[in-house]
């Protein structure tokens, strides 16, 4: 078996969560791994830190074989690469916790842009709409990709504002690539998948979960330079993809509001602690590595 397979059954068996999956990378970029694959059950159990003999390891042992012979009938199922291929974008490798497989459709070529995330609330305003049709055309036209996270409001008008600018989504959802949360998003997805790229950490059968969304959120910061929150009630998930460009040494900026709106809160808050303030598509270029 090739490692790219190996990895794929890692990734398919469930049970090993974001910490075990970075103890794997670790284990194999340090050398301390086999070359020689599928690895064996005690090896697996030595690399992510288990005691063989224990229930929580047997249970994983049942899915690592199911996954092993899983990646063996549907070879060439799967459109996904790894941590260790050229096509992994370099600056998703230095967050923590990096995903080891991420499921893919599209043109991966959308990873060589310099690229900005875009996040807000999902209850955007009109304001929220007009901040994005002044910005973002301005960072497009510099050959900037516009990531966002599929999700209704904010996240769904960067991309509408992509496509009519001409320019590439990059779209990284909390579900496999089958399924599309909100439903209604499905045709926009499909949008994403033929004019950029969609990603996604989870196999193309997973439906969407509360779960799968704070930890697609750090693939969403790590996959750019700069993060830009538009519109952001206190405590919104968006605070979470900024306090995850925060802590992996991103840009984070943010676009201010009317004192008198909830929506533009969060953002007021991440600007007394430091964010970046935009009024301009310079002040987005000027936060960007790469265009």
């Amino acid at each position: 078996m090739e490692e790219r397979d190996f990895l794929l059954a890692i990734q398919l068996t469930t049970g090993l969560g974001l910490a075990r999956k970075a103890q794997i990378i670790k284990g194999i970029e340090e050398k301390r791994a086999p070359t020689g694959y599928p690895w064996s059950e005690m090896t697996l159990a030595v690399i992510v830190g288990l005691d063989p003999t224990s229930q929580i390891f047997a249970r994983i042992a049942g899915a690592y074989r199911a996954a092993l012979r899983r990646v063996e009938e549907q070879r060439g199922v799967f459109s996904y690469f790894t941590y260790f291929d050229d096509a992994y974008p370099e600056q998703l490798r230095q967050i923590f916790q990096p995903p080891l497989i991420l499921f893919y459709r599209g043109d991966l070529r959308a990873l060589r842009l310099p690229a900005l995330a875009v996040v807000g609330t999902r209850t955007a305003t009109p304001y929220g709409f007009s901040c994005l049709r002044r910005l973002l055309p301005g960072v497009i036209e510099h050959g900037v990709a516009i990531v966002s996270g599929l999700a209704r409001g904010i996240d769904v008008m960067a991309h509408q504002v992509t496509f009519s600018n001409r320019g590439v989504p990059v779209a990284v959802i909390g579900s496999g690539l089958n399924h599309a949360y909100p439903v209604r998003n499905r045709q926009l997805q499909e949008e994403v998948a033929l004019q950029g790229l969609l990603l996604s950490e989870y196999p193309d059968d997973v439906p969407s979960h509360r779960g799968h969304f704070p930890e697609r959120n750090r693939i969403i910061a790590g996959l750019a330079s700069a993060t830009m929150v538009v519109e952001a009630k206190q405590h919104s998930g968006s605070l979470i993809t900024a306090n995850s460009a925060l802590q992996n040494n991103r840009n984070v900026l943010a676009v201010p509001g009317s004192i008198f709106s909830d929506e533009s809160s969060g953002c007021h808050e991440l600007i007394q602690a430091g964010a970046t303030v935009v009024q301009s598509s310079s002040d987005i270029l000027a936060n960007l590595s790469g265009f």
